[in-house]
């Protein structure tokens, strides 16, 4: 097995804190919402592993297609000593890129980051047993907070797929991207996932799939304010709900109460209240053009040099090289 190392840098009592923080100023907000990070605890996790194979969820077939072709010309153009993953995956695209790194032959060391550290040990334990040669160091973090610094010797590659910068608001990923460009010398490397806009009923149908799947999902958080703050929500109370906003061009997930009740929070500190039909916004989405992306990396201090999409065009992959 490769050599393995974890840094923590939030731990168990700072993760709390944070929810708190997040539960009180997202419950008591006129318009009630939870941040989506808290979908992913470990049965979260789970979960949307689950969502990644239902029919209607396109985003991690396509771009699984994308890098199964793309890998070896990202891993010959960047000549990648050291892989840092945001959100940190265990699956195929992971092991595409780390494949192509490593047949490259300049691919040392993979950093995978999670907020979620029973996640990251599942997946630094798996990779290290599966590429011996690689120097494996987990980070556990936050990535919507402001990086401090990443391990690893240039030049780096940090990934960050899944479309999951679509779940940032966009002054958020205005600040997420300049937080990854400070963190990153002059000639190194960003991969990004981007869900691409397509027709609203595909984009519906990705986020309530027939089984259900993407419905418990979103309920799950309900379940983690039970389990971390001691909340007694009754998670069968909510009813999943996705929706297309044109305007700004994102999927909103959302609980609707299906009546009304009184949820106390002990370890906020919080008596909550809903009406019948009242939303808790739990997710965004946003969907992206390419002059968009380009624009928003190029702020930041980005030079987009590569875009693939699959076939079909409905989602991309991009990479950009830090510059001054």
């Amino acid at each position: 097995m490769s050599e393995v190392r974890i840094d923590v840098h939030r731990d168990a009592t700072e993760v709390t804190q944070a929810l708190r923080r997040d539960v009180r100023e997202g419950l008591t907000a006129e318009a009630k919402w939870l941040p989506s990070k808290w979908l992913y605890d470990a049965r979260g996790s789970e979960l949307f592993d689950r969502i990644t194979t239902v029919p209607e969820y396109y985003p991690t077939r396509a771009e699984r297609e994308i890098l199964r072709s793309a890998a070896p010309e990202i891993a010959a153009v960047t000549g990648m000593r050291t892989l840092v993953e945001l959100g940190s995956g265990s699956g195929e695209k992971t092991r595409l890129l780390l494949d192509a790194g490593t047949e490259h032959g300049g691919l040392r060391r993979f950093v995978p980051l999670d907020v979620s550290s029973s996640a990251l040990s599942a997946s630094v334990d798996a990779i290290a047993s599966e590429y011996p040669a690689l120097r494996v160091d987990g980070v556990v973090a936050d990535f919507t907070e402001p990086l401090d610094s990443l391990p690893g010797t240039a030049p780096r590659l940090v990934a960050f797929l899944g479309g999951t910068i679509g779940n940032f608001l966009p002054a958020e990923r205005a600040k997420f991207f300049s937080s990854v460009r400070s963190v990153l010398g002059e000639g190194e490397w960003f991969l990004l996932g981007t869900d691409l806009v397509k027709d609203a009923d595909t984009l519906v149908a990705a986020y309530d799939d027939a089984e259900g799947v993407t419905a418990e999902f979103n309920r799950n958080v309900l379940r983690v304010l039970n389990d971390r703050l001691g909340a007694d929500f009754d998670p069968a109370a909510f009813e999943h709900v996705a929706h297309w906003d044109d305007r700004h061009e994102w999927i909103e997930m959302r609980l609707r109460a299906l009546r009304p009740m009184t949820v106390t929070i002990p370890g906020a500190d919080l008596t909550v209240r809903f009406a019948e039909g009242e939303y808790v916004r739990t997710e965004i989405s946003a969907k992206f053009r390419p002059d968009a992306v380009r624009a928003e990396l190029a702020d930041a201090g980005f030079t987009l040099r590569h875009w693939w999409t699959d076939p079909e065009g409905r989602f991309a992959v991009s990479l950009s090289e830090a510059r001054t």
